[in-house]
């Protein structure tokens, strides 16, 4: 019989962090469902679901990636996952969309009440500023489930948003 847990990592970033955690849960037995991985300045985050036999628990867990070189100054979350591992179809992409340009504090905010307004799950969501002050520039990249009698709406939207602050809008089917 199996568990599922979620992983979750947060430490300095490094060359070779997702191999070794991989290697390790892999070590453990675990088999990977959804995960994620990215570099948040200058640390990173690795999160993901696994399924993994009875035998082993959080804590086993915990502390074989704790004991990591890779995970050094970082922190180290394993605890029960209690949703179902399978999406429903509002997990699934329709649509990737990019904002970006000068920073402009409270784009993700806006972003997200559009697709809220049109019934839309954003899937996954990605942002990076580089810069500081007038210099600054930021990008914002979303996958959303977008739901067909809405898109078209929606997605108007999105570019009309991103226009009114002066950005680029690239929007691409999944």
């Amino acid at each position: 019989m199996n568990q599922l847990f979620i992983v979750s990592v947060v430490c300095p970033d490094r060359t070779g962090l997702i191999s070794a955690i991989s290697e390790c849960l892999f070590d453990l037995g675990a088999n990977l469902g959804d995960a994620a991985f990215a570099v948040l300045g200058r640390g990173a985050e690795f999160t993901a679901v696994c399924d993994i036999s009875d035998e082993i628990t959080p804590e086993i867990v915990e502390t074989a990636l704790k004991s990591l070189p890779e995970t050094s100054g970082g922190s180290v979350s394993v605890r029960t996952f209690t949703f179902e591992p399978e999406q429903d179809h509002t997990g699934l992409t329709t649509h990737v969309v990019e904002v970006g340009g000068g920073d402009r504090p409270g784009l993700v905010a806006r972003l997200a009440e559009v697709f809220q307004q049109y019934d839309a799950n954003i899937v996954r969501l990605n942002s990076t500023r580089s810069g500081r002050g007038e210099s600054a520039s930021y990008s914002v990249k979303i996958a959303a489930h977008i739901p067909e009698s809405s898109c078209e709406s929606c997605l108007n939207t999105v570019v009309n948003t991103a226009g009114e602050l002066g950005l680029f809008c690239r929007i691409n089917p999944a």
